[in-house]
């Protein structure tokens, strides 16, 4: 879809008016040579266009290969009808939506465990003993517990002998084919079988949507939050699903100290990922999902950057 500039020329009148960008380039290859072009002209959507973008848009058209550095000069932005359709008409473009909340010094994320500290190991200003002058680096120290901010279970978390996060594969977790299922909290705060039957879930990665996370950081958060029952938790094990995720304290009810969600997925190799936000952000179904740990031997449990991948032409 072109976007146009609208003018009022008269009250009765609309007139759009197409923009145009004017530039010179270099373009030098990673295995020797370049080309220039002076004065070059190209259709644009919108009123701008970054240096970046342009180059990606010369790259595009002229089907360039092995493209190392790219300069744009005496860029300049006029109005003028298009003369073709914009170059980035069925360019595929990657929308990606952060599903993680944000970790800082100080946050609770599960009432009983202790915040994480986020400090300086070696602060900017004594590294300057070690570097020349305006040079400076900071290296940070973190201690925390593992349940802390947005994290992943796998099953060492809940079984001694389970996978531990360093041999859960990369596909486990990574641009799963993911579906979203809202079940308003204000609806029910338990969530059955029957809230999740009749969708498309074999081999997806299932996030339920309850915007308990608006309560996150706040003392309501803890107490008396939206949890898969065991029956729902066996009926997404049987239908073979790969991650079931979930936006809220816990996917088990806390209220009593047995955990039937975190034993029926986690002893079918089915991982959990806690604390999501942002689901509201997404459609029910057409994006991937993602919730990568780091390589941990000995750790069932740690946070990620979840986030969802939208794929849209633009």
């Amino acid at each position: 879809m072109i976007v146009k500039t609208v003018t009022l020329d008269k009250p009765d009148r609309i007139i759009y008016m197409d923009k145009r960008v004017k530039f010179d380039f270099e373009i030098y290859f990673t295995n020797g040579g370049s080309i220039k072009g002076d004065d070059f002209r190209l259709d644009i959507s919108g009123d701008n266009i970054s240096d970046r973008e342009l180059a990606d848009y010369i790259v595009t058209d002229l089907r360039l290969l092995m493209v190392g550095q790219t300069i744009i000069r005496n860029k300049v932005i006029f109005e003028e009808t298009h003369k073709r359709k914009p170059i980035n008409e069925n360019i595929k473009h990657d929308l990606l939506i952060d599903l993680s909340h944000t970790i800082e010094h100080g946050l609770v994320t599960y009432k009983g465990l202790p915040a994480p500290i986020v400090c300086d190991y070696l602060s900017r200003e004594d590294s300057r003993q070690f570097y020349a002058e305006g040079t400076e680096f900071q290296i940070g120290k973190i201690e925390m517990v593992s349940n802390t901010g947005t994290y992943i279970d796998c099953p060492f978390h809940r079984f001694e002998n389970g996978k531990d996060l360093s041999e859960v594969g990369l596909e486990c977790f990574t641009d799963l084919d993911a579906i979203v299922i809202s079940v308003p909290f204000s609806e029910t705060l338990a969530i059955t079988e029957e809230y999740i039957k009749g969708y498309e879930i074999r081999n997806r990665a299932v996030l339920i949507h309850t915007d308990w996370s608006t309560h996150w950081n706040t003392a309501k958060y803890y107490e008396n939050h939206p949890y898969l029952t065991e029956g729902a938790a066996k009926y997404l094990r049987d239908c073979c699903v790969k991650l079931v995720g979930i936006d809220s304290h816990n996917i088990d009810s806390t209220a009593r100290k047995t955990r039937p969600v975190h034993t029926t997925l986690l002893g079918a190799d089915i991982l959990i990922v806690e604390h999501l936000s942002n689901l509201s952000l997404l459609p029910k179904e057409g994006f991937a999902f993602s919730a990568i740990p780091p390589k941990f031997k000995g750790v069932g449990t740690f946070p990620v950057r979840a986030m969802a991948k939208l794929t849209k032409n633009i």
